[in-house]
């Protein structure tokens, strides 16, 4: 009997001291990122039938168990990758809600600087200074549409680079936790047990990649599979998948997503598919905000300098000249894709003054469809227009497409990109400068006056809208989509903190409470002792009656 109560006492020892080395490992840990609180799993051992009924036979340690709810650890890294989405989006929208907004930087000033220049000349329009003025305001306009644009660009050009890094992350925590799979279900065969810091590891490392892109997990066995986009796996089992950039076919200097797949093949992502996260973040503000806003400023750039220029072109200089071109005026892009298989040539062109009314803010993408059809599809809402010959002229843009084209051949047309960049002062000589209608008509500033007046003429727009008014128009929707952002950010903020309170409130570790259990396990660990002390004695006083 004393052996018994002696193997009791061991039983609730050893339990004690599990629960002890539990306790301490969650005060330890109480301050680790992803840790979950663990607690032992303990039950009577089975009794022994002495005849006279059963006696118990100490405790049994089952296991300790991680408190971990996966419902509400869902929660959280959905609020994640929404909040990391919005975050990256708004970081890249306030630069250039700032870049445009700014009353010194911006290009209001300098457009307002160059008509009121034109105006006082008309005062005294044989003035060689006061013409000068207006060509220096001239350059002045160019170099703030120059300046702009090329601010643009390094935004995009850093977006590039960023787009990389999220890339570079993704991959690595795939590596990651295709080899906490691989541990897990090492550990999990050799004891039957869960080996419960792992699973946070691999909890955590999941919660890292959900502020890089969406991810969809799916559970097999002790296995965490990853997926992407519209169902690409990034993990499955031990077994990983990897992103990586590449040049787009069509504009080489954007780098787009593509997926290697099992094959080795690689396989462009739309970016519609890869939502959330930073990188979900970065695609969407190039796509929505920031290629839209360098359209934008280059529609003003070319409805300016092609409005100016066919007016200018009318008049007459002190020396005579006429139609001499005042701006230099930028080009449309255009971009075939990469494996076009036929040797069709597109060109475009903005041909004049009455087609930059028509001009928008859209990209366009032209495809072949065999025979002699062609569907040239407005980026922007998708409206799709089928025609089967050339030259073609659709919201401004001329097309034209040389001979050779074959089925599936594809074509980026980019109207307005480079309108702020090649934006420039054609003009050199002020005597040139047009301000009359007749020729030799020395002091007649009639012309000027006219072009003055394109200040206030609706230009843009199809005849709706000023050049100041659409550059309003794209400061507003910049500083809209920035305030919005600001909002939606702040509001998953809150969501992501409530959600990871409901976390923490069921699996977090209170330290108040693990004192509590620290107390607990303590005493229950001297009264075991006690009990074994007991049973010794017991011991002691059985050998004494046999000697």
């Amino acid at each position: 009997m004393a052996s018994s109560i002696l193997s009791i006492g061991q039983s609730a020892l050893a339990a004690a001291q599990v629960g002890i080395n539990t306790t301490g490992h969650n005060i330890a840990n109480a301050a680790t990122p992803g840790y979950n609180r663990q607690v032992i799993v303990q039950g009577a051992a089975q009794a022994q039938n002495f005849g006279f009924g059963f006696l118990g036979q100490g405790v049994e340690v089952s296991t300790v168990k991680r408190v971990y709810n996966e419902y509400l650890g869902n929660q959280v890294q959905s609020a994640q990758t929404t909040k990391s989405g919005l975050d990256s989006y708004y970081a890249q929208m306030r630069q250039i809600d700032n870049l445009l907004a700014d009353p010194t930087t911006g290009l209001s000033p300098a457009m307002q600087d160059f008509f009121a220049g034109l105006q006082d000349m008309t005062s005294n329009p044989t003035s060689i200074p006061a013409r000068q003025t207006v060509l220096s305001n001239a350059e002045s306009l160019a170099t703030r549409f120059q300046s702009l644009s090329g601010r643009l660009d390094e935004i995009e050009r850093s977006l590039n680079g960023q787009i990389q890094s999220s890339i570079s992350d993704i991959n690595a925590y795939g590596q990651q936790i295709a080899q906490l799979n691989d541990a897990i279900g090492k550990a999990e065969r050799a004891s039957g047990q869960p080996p419960n810091d792992l699973l946070d590891q691999r909890d955590q490392l999941l919660m890292e990649l959900n502020k890089q892109i969406k991810v969809t997990v799916v559970g097999q066995g002790s296995d965490y599979n990853v997926f992407i986009g519209n169902g690409q796996p990034l993990v499955v089992g031990v077994s990983t998948y990897s992103l990586t950039s590449v040049a787009s076919q069509t504009n080489p200097e954007k780098i787009e997503v593509a997926y290697r797949a099992s094959n080795g093949a690689l396989v462009s992502l739309a970016e519609s598919a890869l939502s959330g996260g930073q990188l979900g973040g970065l695609l969407s503000f190039r796509s929505q905000s920031l290629e839209p806003a360098q359209n934008a400023l280059g529609r003003v750039a070319i409805g300016l300098a092609s409005s100016f220029n066919e007016l200018h072109a009318t008049g007459y200089g002190l020396d005579g000249s006429t139609a001499t071109p005042f701006f230099s005026i930028g080009s449309p892009v255009v971009g075939a894709h990469g494996q076009n298989a036929g040797t069709a040539v597109l060109t475009a062109a903005i041909n004049s003054a009455n087609d930059t009314k028509a001009l928008t803010t859209s990209d366009y993408k032209l495809q072949f469809n065999g025979g002699t059809s062609y569907t040239l599809t407005r980026l922007s809402d998708n409206t799709a227009t089928t025609f089967n010959s050339f030259p073609q002229t659709i919201d401004g843009v001329t097309l034209n497409l040389t001979p050779g084209a074959v089925a599936g051949d594809s074509f980026l047309i980019r109207p307005t990109v480079n309108g702020a960049s090649s934006f420039g002062v054609a003009l050199t000589d002020p005597a040139k400068l047009a301000a009359a209608t007749q020729p030799g008509a020395v002091g007649d500033n009639s012309n000027a006056l006219l072009l003055v007046a394109l200040q206030t003429a609706n230009t843009l727009g199809n005849g709706t809208t000023t050049f100041q008014g659409a550059y309003s128009q794209l400061v507003s929707q910049v500083g809209n989509k920035t305030r919005e952002l600001d909002v939606t950010s702040s509001a998953a903020a809150k969501l992501l903190t409530e959600a990871t309170m409901s976390l923490q409130n069921e699996s977090g570790v209170n330290l108040d409470e693990e004192a509590a259990n620290l107390l607990r396990y303590q005493q229950a660990y001297q009264a075991a002792g006690k009990v074994m002390q007991i049973a010794s004695e017991l011991f002691d006083v059985l050998l004494s009656i046999g000697r």
